[in-house]
């Protein structure tokens, strides 16, 4: 990989300069991104009609009407990250965001080790965001039911289902792996057709629902539907699931700052404007299927979630319709991540930080994308899939433990950023300076230290409760111990495997993990100049 001349040390942690950061990487990928395709790659990662209809019925489940409010609460914690992030990516947008981010803050190793959860991550999100076709496309023709035939149970806690879902997820993701390898305008012009069909699908479904009350919006303060026993506090935590697992991925648009025009000006902008807009209308569109749901009580909302609202109060030519929309969701939702995990794969491979980097960091001179890393996103989730076949709580572990993974690399951002905000509080720990058209870079000013420490304690309190060993969300067996503790053996295995992959590479110095401040497109001269 060509390098500028420039040395890790030219710029400190805590430098303040009129200028954003000096260039790093020759310009390899394709730039094809405008501002709304940016704003679509975080919003299809987001995706409030795939997951929303995925875990709507879980969350119901967990904790009656009332898991309502986990939704604010997971959406003013995560805005807080995105509040952090997208001053970052405003002074280096680069790909592999997370990773590279890390890295500049607390050093190459904490970046690594960010990087290489955020990897693992993501692919088991490709595989998670896939399974969300079983919960829409049998809805719309039985025929979709594939194992044991259209008179089979869809629901992916059966094993017909969770079956079927392993095969349907295999086929989205032959379909996402070649438009992602077709090139960064085909990505680009695909999830911005899903997005728009996304929005129009939220806003047709909310007002139809909000149009066909059974009962008012203060359902919300009860919790109808709990079959649960004991406490309630935990089960509305465990219900926290379902918001949780919709609000991550915003930082795509950061992941694909590279192909993006006007990154420093864009890419800040479009990251809260994906989980502003997704926040609005996810909220809707669960008030409004609390409140047109036929029943809150006879177990229909539990097992079918939304799928069963639309069909039961829309009818059958309508609600399938609308379930067509969630189905482009769906894909263009799997489309996102798997092109945002392939980034990060590439801006580590890049590097020389990863096995086979030099097959990884190969960027296609036809496409201007890494074809390879897309490929290896495809068949690692691809494989996730696989290994579950004949485990029907797939649905819930497998998105539980991506999530807390995402969170956990997440983590390895914000906690950085908070101590070099500490440790540099006169000076300020980013550089100052201007994007594109001469404006000043984001930045949260004297607030963000509050913000930075309030974004930390909500994504510690989160990943702990993520990775909590529920059996209503890891062993739906109630009786396999592995399974019910698998979120913390599996990131054991993943940290202890990168650890032994890490420690070799640097015992046999054959790690070369070299980090500079970095943009494409720099500001225009006149911009730059210091004031007379």
């Amino acid at each position: 990989m060509n390098r500028s001349e420039l040395t890790p040390g030219s710029r400190p942690a805590g430098c303040v300069t009129t200028s954003p950061p000096a260039v790093g990487y020759h310009q390899e990928l394709r730039r094809g991104m405008g501002s709304f395709a940016s704003f679509a790659a975080g919003f299809s990662f987001v995706s409030i009609l795939t997951t929303v209809f995925q875990l709507f019925g879980l969350g119901f489940g967990l904790a009656g009407a009332a898991f309502f409010w986990t939704w604010p609460l997971v959406f003013v914690g995560q805005l807080l990250v995105a509040l952090c992030f997208a001053e970052l990516a405003a002074r280096w947008p680069i790909s592999g965001a997370i990773y590279q981010w890390s890295s500049r803050l607390a050093g190459t190793t904490v970046g690594w080790f960010t990087g290489w959860i955020m990897i693992i991550g993501q692919i088991l999100t490709v595989a998670a965001a896939a399974i969300a076709a079983q919960a829409v496309l049998p809805g719309i023709w039985s025929g979709f039911q594939i194992i044991g035939g259209s008179g089979a149970d869809p629901s992916v806690a059966s094993p017909t289902g969770a079956q079927n879902a392993v095969l349907l997820g295999c086929l989205l993701l032959v379909v996402t792996t070649v438009v992602n390898i077709l090139g960064i305008r085909q990505m680009a012009a695909a999830t911005s057709i899903g997005v728009v069909i996304e929005i129009v699908g939220v806003i047709a479904l909310v007002l139809l629902l909000f149009f066909l009350p059974e009962r008012g919006p203060q359902v919300v303060v009860h919790h109808t539907g709990w079959a649960g026993e004991g406490g309630y506090i935990g089960a509305f935590l465990a219900s926290s699931l379902m918001a949780a697992y919709v609000m991550v991925g915003f930082d795509s648009a950061g992941e694909l700052a590279e192909e993006t025009h006007s990154p420093r000006r864009t890419t800040p902008r479009t990251i809260l404007r994906a989980l502003i807009i997704s926040g609005i209308g996810g909220a809707l569109l669960i008030l409004s299927g609390l409140t047109a749901a036929s029943s809150l009580t006879d177990g229909n909302l539990a097992t079918g979630g939304l799928s069963w609202v639309l069909t039961d109060r829309l009818g059958g030519t309508l609600g399938r319709l609308l379930l067509c929309c969630v189905a482009v969701a769906v894909f263009a939702c799997t489309l996102a991540v798997q092109t945002s995990g392939a980034r990060m794969i590439y801006s580590m491979a890049r590097e020389g930080a990863l096995p086979f980097h030099r097959h990884l960091g190969k960027v296609s001179a036809r496409t201007g994308t890494p074809i390879t890393t897309s490929i290896v996103v495809g068949v690692g989730a691809a494989i996730a899939l696989l290994v579950n076949v004949r485990q029907s709580a797939i649905f819930t572990a497998l998105s539980s433990l991506c999530i807390a993974m995402l969170y956990l690399a997440y983590l390895g951002v914000t906690l950085p950023l908070l101590v070099a905000r500490i440790r540099h509080r006169g000076a300020g720990p980013l550089p100052d300076g201007v994007d594109e058209t001469g404006r000043p870079l984001f930045s949260l000013g004297r607030g963000g230290t509050v913000v930075n420490t309030l974004a930390v304690l909500f994504q510690v309190g989160m990943t702990v409760n993520l990775l909590w060993p529920r059996a209503e969300i890891y062993d739906l067996t109630d009786g396999t111990w592995w399974l019910q503790w698998s979120a913390l053996l599996f990131i054991g295995v993943s940290l202890a495997v990168g650890a032994g992959y890490f420690l070799a590479r640097r015992l046999h110095r054959r790690i070369e993990l070299r980090h500079v401040p970095h943009t494409h497109i720099g500001p225009p001269a006149e911009a730059v100049a210091e004031p007379a």
